[in-house]
């Protein structure tokens, strides 16, 4: 609320000392002005609100805010293992469900060209196809457009001499690809500045249209029309928009892991006491962080610190793409025998497909040590047994819960997805170059800051921020309504 009075009051100072400013900058005083309204001042009053309402919309667009997106999926791989968003593309608006994921760069979806791309879902998400001809908003990027040069920096790229389309490739690492072509159209979505909601806000931007998919991409069982990548380059959406000054160069995710999944994902920063922050490490196509040290029951584990150090494709990324979390096989191999070793007189350590399971009578958390992840600039992430366990199964009634961590051979590289990434809220700080962290309930409301256009802060108090849902609109628009009636009170003695 004190934000909005700030904000009310330099409006208003500003409309009273405006005469003063000109003429002390040298401009004449004197400004003529143009009659609005009618001679007769026959004017509805319904049709002025509705024209300063627009153009209300209008001055807010243009400072920026918080863009807030509906968040679904678990990260349980028995369940779904991702999570996801819903985004408004084209002209008139089609929905995507689209795959929330920080280790790649570029916005793609299923194009209605598409081959071998799944039709339906066993997440129960209505598939769509972006079809460019369908929209009256959708232009396709040529070669010789300068945007094409922003997706060489994120993948694949090249150009198509029949047809003249800039062209994209991109291989995962889970073996699974996909093809196409980029497109800028429309991309609709709900921002927040201040207290105010500003519906059915747009932006052009670049995306992928995808029109081939191999691997795990084809498979119907957890099939979603395409993946919204939140890297740094500046093909991204975060980078698009941030260069329109619709957004700040800021997003901010909370990957609720209980009762269903979802969480909260904003173009923004959530605002939290207990965060710390990281360092990134330049100069990497991913979000790269220095990865110090693992500790279980606050003991260091006896690992070459070289393990993790970051050159030449290894190091230790970040990524919600990745549903669990893998480590080399120098830093598996202590970790997991220090966990059995704390836990051996309490439970039945078995060998399940590989992986270390444990058959459990009781809590894990009454039993299971408790683990820290600690990186340079003195920032630990406190891991509960949840964070790097999952229950697999059931033996006789009694559970069994296997280590989530995974071993990489033969790679120095650390990864930590939604496994780790869950219950925490995430900052991802373009422009200070750093990731932040707290352990928070996701299913709880944030507060959550944008720095505008002009340098000022706006605060958002994320209750706003529905579960799995839009931003509501709140019940006085007070910003609003208060330069609606100054704008009245002007034109009446015009």
């Amino acid at each position: 609320m004190a934000a909005v009075r700030v904000t009310v009051s330099v409006l208003i100072c500003c409309l009273i000392l405006l005469p003063a400013a000109v003429s002390s900058f040298g401009f004449p005083a004197a400004l003529k002005l143009e009659r609005v309204i009618p001679a007769n001042h026959e004017m509805e009053l319904s049709q002025l609100m509705a024209r300063d309402k627009a153009r209300h919309g209008r001055l807010l667009q243009s400072l920026g805010g918080v863009i807030d997106f509906p968040v679904d999926g678990t990260f349980d791989p028995f369940v779904v293992g991702l999570y996801y968003t819903k985004l408004r593309l084209g002209s008139p608006p089609k929905d995507f469900y689209v795959q929330v994921d920080t280790g790649s760069d570029v916005l793609w979806v299923s194009c209605a060209s598409c081959n071998g791309c799944p039709q339906t879902s066993g997440l129960q998400i209505q598939l769509n196809f972006f079809d460019p001809g369908n929209s009256v908003t959708a232009t396709p990027v040529s070669c010789s457009d300068q945007r094409c040069s922003w997706g060489i920096q994120s993948s694949d790229s090249g150009c198509s001499v029949q047809n003249n389309l800039c062209a994209y490739t991109f291989q995962y690492g889970d073996g699974s690809g996909t093809s196409g072509f980029y497109v800028s159209d429309v991309l609709q979505f709900d921002m927040i500045v201040g207290s105010s909601l500003v519906p059915n806000s747009t932006a052009q931007v670049v995306f992928g249209c995808s029109t081939s998919q191999t691997g795990d991409l084809v498979k119907s069982d957890r099939a979603v029309d395409g993946i919204f990548g939140f890297g740094q380059q500046g093909m991204s959406v975060i980078s698009q928009l941030a260069s329109q000054g619709l957004a700040p160069r800021v997003f901010s995710h909370c990957l609720k892991g209980e009762n269903g999944g979802g969480g909260i994902l904003v173009l923004g920063e959530i605002v939290e006491p207990n965060m710390v922050f990281t360092p990134l490490v330049p100069s990497q196509p991913h979000y790269n962080v220095n990865l110090l040290s693992i500790s279980v029951n606050g003991q260091p584990l006896p690992i070459n610190p070289s393990v993790f150090s970051t050159s030449n494709g290894q190091g230790t990324i970040i990524d919600t793409g990745t549903t669990l979390a893998y480590l080399s096989e120098a830093a598996y191999v202590p970790f997991v025998e220090a966990i059995t070793n704390a836990v051996s007189q309490s439970v039945r350590p078995v060998v399940s497909k590989g992986n270390q399971c444990y058959v459990i009578a009781t809590s894990v958390a009454d039993i299971f040590p408790p683990v820290s992840l600690n990186f340079a600039g003195g920032a630990s992430m406190f891991l509960n047994p949840q964070d790097y366990l999952i229950q697999q199964n059931n033996v006789g009634g009694t559970a069994v819960w296997c280590i989530g961590f995974q071993r990489i051979q033969n790679q120095g590289i650390t990864i930590l997805g939604d496994l780790v990434l869950k219950d925490k809220i995430f900052v991802y700080d373009l422009v200070g170059q750093r990731i932040g962290w707290a352990n928070y309930d996701c299913s709880m409301s944030v507060n959550v800051s944008a720095t505008s256009s002009s340098g000022r802060s706006e605060y958002v108090n994320a209750g706003q921020f529905s579960d799995n849902a839009a931003p509501q609109k709140p019940s006085m628009d007070i910003v609003g309504n208060t330069l609606i009636l100054l704008l009245m009170v002007i034109n009446m003695f015009l």
